[in-house]
């Protein structure tokens, strides 16, 4: 095998008060099996996009068109653009600028603490087509995609004007694996060739030298999976057109691909992983393997983690499928314990 050893990649949010609790609860109980760092996404932000969601009540160029308390995937808030409104990207505050203003200090601060200060710091960005589709529906998402493009790129360049090489965008992207899994087999190449185009695409137009990773999910709203997998070949689809189309000048640092998902733990048996085999990564691009489940033992980490690596012929990164936010603070500690143990 290749590579250079295993590491922890934390996908977003924990249950903890704030960022400085959550950054320094990660950063002390796994160390230096971390290469980047997120803040947390604690507070009204630990449900992914749910906060952004029930920001735009207050836009003028929005009105809902479903309301909706977000207990599961059929009760989500959606809006529709009012009539006789045209909706634009510079009006549209997905408030990632604000929550990295608001807490980079407090991880410069917890980093020099605990001596690891080659620590990179992880923002996380919904991709520009899963804002569109949750905010205003398939038809919306078609119509108006540009502003949401518009505004994600934005809100890129004004981070990485900030931080510049210090940070890492991830950019997490469930409408897209959730579409190709539920593609029948023969669609499912077209499928992802078309979704991928729309992921490389916010890469090329960042500004040069930004740095990312990719986070496929199947979604996690309340720990319950949106989408499901027969195997990792909806993963591998995905991944090699993404990587395909993906722009040169901008290296992918990682692709996290989540084989547990919501309350369901990752399989056991070989056959759901052996698609991996067909995975065309580059030498540089480092694989996260979303295993860690609270449901699995060590010994059932061990054994799925060494086929994972078997099949792809490389050591890979671990983590869960998912953020921890919906999980209470013992479980995430747990997890992380797990986590730990597997590096």
């Amino acid at each position: 095998m290749s590579g250079d050893g295993r590491s922890v990649h934390l996908v977003g949010s924990f249950p903890a008060a704030d960022a400085e609790q959550a950054m320094r609860e990660a950063a002390t109980r796994l160390g230096s099996r971390l290469r980047t760092l997120p803040d947390g996404e604690t507070g009204d932000r630990r449900n992914w996009i749910v906060h952004i969601l029930e920001s735009m009540r207050a836009h003028p160029d929005l009105e809902p068109r479903r309301d909706g308390d977000f207990s599961d995937y059929d009760h989500m808030l959606s809006f529709r653009v009012r009539r006789g409104h045209t909706l634009r990207g510079d009006t549209l505050d997905f408030g990632h600028v604000a929550a990295y203003d608001a807490n980079v200090e407090i991880f410069r601060k917890i980093i020099a603490e605990v001596g690891l200060p080659e620590l990179t710091f992880q923002v996380g960005v919904p991709g520009d087509l899963d804002m569109a589709l949750f905010t205003l529906g398939p038809l919306g998402a078609v119509r108006h995609r540009r502003a949401f493009t518009e505004a994600t790129v934005r809100e890129i360049r004004e981070i990485h004007l900030r931080g510049n090489s210090s940070v890492l965008f991830q950019i997490e992207v469930p409408v897209e694996l959730v579409f190709v899994a539920r593609m029948p087999g023969p669609l499912r190449p077209a499928a992802a060739a078309l979704l991928s185009g729309g992921i490389a695409r916010l890469a090329g137009r960042a500004p040069a030298g930004a740095r990312f990773g990719i986070h496929l999910c199947l979604g996690d709203l309340g720990n319950r999976a949106l989408g499901t997998m027969r195997d990792a070949t909806p993963v591998v689809a995905l991944t090699n057109a993404i990587l395909k189309r993906w722009p040169r000048d901008r290296p992918m640092e990682y692709v996290h691909a989540p084989f547990a998902a919501g309350n369901r733990p990752a399989p056991l048996h070989p056959e759901y992983y052996r698609p991996l085999s067909r995975l065309r990564l580059p030498a540089g691009t480092r694989f996260v393997a979303g295993i860690v489940h609270e449901d699995r033992d060590l010994a059932e980490h061990r054994r799925i983690l060494d086929i994972v690596e078997r099949t792809l012929d490389r050591k890979v990164d671990v983590a869960t499928a998912c953020g921890l936010g919906r999980r209470t603070p013992d479980t995430a500690n747990k997890i992380m314990e797990l986590a730990a143990q597997l590096t």
